[in-house]
């Protein structure tokens, strides 16, 4: 699902699922940390940039292959293989810069969270609708945290508010809003001046300012297999499939 190539110092990410508007599959998370592993072996390598084919950056997982999960400990082998992947995303040495246009939501918007720089076009719009089917956003309540404040970060996992570019950014979501079609410009532009510094030097400031919050890690793999195994979470997926309104229990 990821398209990869190098050009130049940048090694580019194509998220390319555009007729599921770039939805995750459970061989994405996989294919990410391996790819993330791949540019930063790769020396000639000096940032990445991370973009969506299509009408938008990413609708998050594919709710479709949720019902395929086993067993709690499926749930968990794939609560940690998602949060393994965006995990490498932070530990790798060179900068990873997202550059969006249309949906970044739930899996997508988490992504971005644990990229280090953020553009965004005009069409952009950010949320986290986990809740509406029953989970929460594991990566994103913990890398939230870093760039958001607790009530915004709670305002988007409690009542699933969907954030246009400029919100997002007034939220802390993105650095930069640039003009419609303009994203992938401005990444290129940011990518360009990475390249001029000294890559020890943004290595080690990349390690340590990103060195926090991943101590919630185990919390979080146990909080989201339990609502995986949970009966809202069965509701609610249902209820996405059929396209009616979820009735959830609390159970």
């Amino acid at each position: 699902m990821i398209r990869y190539e190098v050009r130049g110092d940048v090694a580019w990410f194509t998220l390319d699922r555009p007729e599921k508007m770039n939805a995750m599959t459970r061989g994405f998370f996989a294919e990410l940390k391996e790819l993330m592993r791949q540019a930063d072996a790769d020396a000639a390598v000096r940032s990445v940039i991370v973009h969506g084919a299509g009408t938008c950056f990413s609708v998050g997982g594919d709710i479709e292959g949720f019902g395929e999960l086993g067993g709690s400990g499926d749930r968990r082998a794939y609560v940690q293989e998602a949060l393994r992947s965006y995990r490498s995303v932070e530990e790798i040495s060179k900068p990873v810069i997202a550059a969006v246009h249309g949906f970044a939501l739930g899996g997508g918007c988490e992504l971005t969270l644990v990229c280090d720089l953020v553009v965004c076009d005009t069409t952009a719009r950010f949320g986290t609708p986990e809740a509406s089917v029953g989970l929460f956003p594991g990566p994103g309540a913990v890398r939230g945290r870093a760039y958001m404040s607790l009530h915004a970060i709670k305002e988007m996992i409690f009542t699933g508010a969907i954030l246009d570019a400029e919100r997002a950014h007034a939220f802390g979501l993105v650095n930069a809003v640039v003009p419609e079609g303009e994203h992938l410009a401005k990444a290129e532009e940011w990518a360009a001046r990475i390249s001029e510094r000294a890559p020890l030097a943004i290595a080690a400031a990349k390690g340590i300012l990103n060195n926090e919050g991943w101590e919630r890690y185990p919390h979080v793999v146990d909080a989201v297999a339990m609502l995986q195994g949970s009966e809202d979470f069965a509701e609610g997926i249902a209820a996405f499939t059929e396209k009616r309104k979820p009735e959830f229990r609390g159970a």
